[in-house]
């Protein structure tokens, strides 16, 4: 007969990302065992295999997980305000308010995603587009149509101002919610009062 799945199989799951996520940014994904990640859970190495078959399969979860979540919670907002500077705003701070919690598994996704397959990246960098696309469309409406225009700039422009969110987490990570608000507030002011006025 087959093993039928615990009633707590998800939470362990979610802890077990969690753990795994923590001990990859801080060793490293390379350096990091399967024997660590069981260390880390509480559990013991055959039960680790029993959620995942390799460090590989646990690594995806991870950044499928974290990126999906994101995608689902940016592409699935709504909006108060017609104007694409309201809507612009809206979407920057849920960003950073979406990493709150989650820099290791940021740290994992910007060191150790090239030890994926091209096949599974693909999938990762889809998710990161479904949403970078919900902010690209709102630079669009508010750049010059020099910008807006050429795609190459308005993919430059979308790549600096998530750029700003990215990073975040590096100088910040103990920003608590308020202050990402306070944060996303002062990149949106800076973005549209200055993306209007460009001159490339």
């Amino acid at each position: 007969m087959p093993r039928t799945i615990a009633k707590n199989h998800d939470t362990k799951r979610d802890a077990i990302l969690k753990a795994a996520a923590k001990l990859f940014a801080s060793e490293g994904y390379g350096r990091a065992s399967m024997a660590g990640v069981a260390a880390a859970c509480g559990i013991s190495k055959a039960n680790i295999y029993h959620y995942y078959p390799s460090k590989e399969a646990l690594l995806f979860d991870i950044l499928e997980s974290h990126l999906s979540e994101l995608r689902d919670r940016i592409c699935g907002l709504t909006y108060d305000s017609d104007a694409p500077e309201d809507q612009l705003r809206v979407i920057l701070t849920e960003v950073l308010l979406a990493y709150q919690g989650a820099d290791a598994e940021h740290d994992v996704l910007l060191s150790a995603t090239q030890a994926l397959p091209e096949e599974k990246q693909e999938i990762l960098r889809q998710y990161q587009r479904d949403f970078i696309y919900e902010g690209r469309a709102r630079l669009a409406a508010i750049a010059p149509e020099s910008v807006a225009n050429d795609r190459a700039k308005l993919w430059a422009l979308t790549m600096l101002v998530f750029g700003m969110l990215n990073w975040h987490y590096k100088w910040n990570s103990a920003a608590d919610a308020d202050t990402r608000r306070a944060h996303a507030k002062m990149i949106a002011d800076l973005v549209i009062g200055g993306v209007p006025n460009l001159q490339v």
